[in-house]
């Protein structure tokens, strides 16, 4: 079989890491043939560092690349739909970057716009391919914890002077840059069921967007997630999953590479060495993603059974409630209004 040709929307650091981390999969399953930013300039420069034959200005080339099967965005949140409904248009499957969208009703309309072209579309939520989480998705399955009762969940780090996630104008808060992993980790403990209430409160900066937030996710059956996210503090960023006989906890939960195991041991996982230096934590994992994507696309499948549509609009609709409650939005909530 032909390998997945990808292009890279955005020239950016994650998608330096999401490149990089592909470069460590076999050739024979994975190219990046071609990478757009809005300025030229930006995009030779991605190009030449990672070896790519074709730097476009701006995304419709990008979109109408003949060469391109699949597009990964990594630009800012607030073009995620525009650029995405851009690609859809034009025949491309889709892999974008959290968050899917700015709030529920985009990420509604990018989900029905992908199906009715029949083409694949995914959330890039890396953290549920790492092999951890689907070792902790199979103790729950086998009942070795018990009943799963609780999900505690932090996840914070001082980023307050980080234009993507101080300014309003950018999609900002820690609800949609942090908060969607907090997020999808108690989704994930709790089969994907979506919470009956959502309980916030948080702390807002001069551009009116959220810098720190607790909440409570109030799941059937009394259960419950608690998380909170930060941009003014280091937290611990461990999630751990309670059940009536034992629980399991992730360190770095959001790209774990060491777990806790129900019987108190540590175990740990490595990833591989790429050509470049990453920006962020453990990035190589992203190859995960990656090539989860490519067999679903092998395979004829237009979402992923671990981050499905309803998974991302389930977590669209979590965040969208917790804006509310803390007194952030978008011009795009109007705009967009369910």
């Amino acid at each position: 079989m032909a390998p997945l040709r990808w292009g890279i929307a955005g020239a950016g650091k994650i998608s330096h890491d999401f490149t990089n981390a592909v470069g460590t999969l076999p050739a024979t399953d994975h190219q990046v043939v071609a990478v757009a930013a809005r300025k030229l300039q930006d995009a030779e420069k991605f190009a030449a560092h990672h070896g790519i034959g074709t730097a476009h200005e701006g995304y419709e080339a990008l979109a109408k690349n003949p060469n391109v099967d699949v597009v990964y965005i990594g630009a800012v949140n607030n073009v995620h739909y525009e650029l995405g409904l851009l690609m859809l248009e034009h025949g491309k499957h889709v892999l974008c970057e959290k968050p899917l969208c700015l709030n529920e009703g985009q990420s509604k309309q990018l989900v029905k716009r992908a199906a009715e072209r029949n083409l694949f579309l995914m959330e890039g939520i890396w953290s549920r391919f790492f092999p951890f989480y689907r070792q902790l998705r199979e103790r729950i399955a086998h009942g070795d914890l018990g009943d799963i009762r609780e999900v505690e969940v932090e996840f914070g780090f001082v980023l307050s002077d980080i234009d993507r996630l101080r300014l309003k104008s950018l999609g900002g808060g820690t609800v949609l840059d942090l908060g969607v992993y907090t997020i999808q980790v108690c989704l994930w403990a709790f089969d994907g069921k979506a919470p009956e209430k959502v309980v916030a409160s948080g702390v807002t900066n001069d551009d009116g967007v959220d810098v720190e937030v607790t909440a409570e996710l109030h799941f059937p059956g009394g259960t419950i997630g608690r998380m909170t996210t930060s941009a003014l503090r280091q937290l611990k960023n461990i999630a751990i999953v309670r059940g009536t006989k034992g629980s399991v906890t992730l360190h770095d939960f959001w790209c774990p590479l060491k777990l806790t195991d129900v019987d108190g041991t540590t175990r740990e996982d490595t990833l591989p060495i790429a050509r470049h230096p990453f920006n962020f934590m453990n990035s190589c994992g992203l190859r995960y993603e990656a090539e989860e994507i490519r067999q679903c696309i092998a395979a004829g499948r237009l979402q992923s059974t671990s981050v499905s549509h309803a998974d991302s609009l389930t977590i669209a609709h979590i965040q969208d409630d917790i804006r509310k409650q803390i007194g952030v939005s978008f011009p795009e909530d109007t705009q967009f209004a369910i």
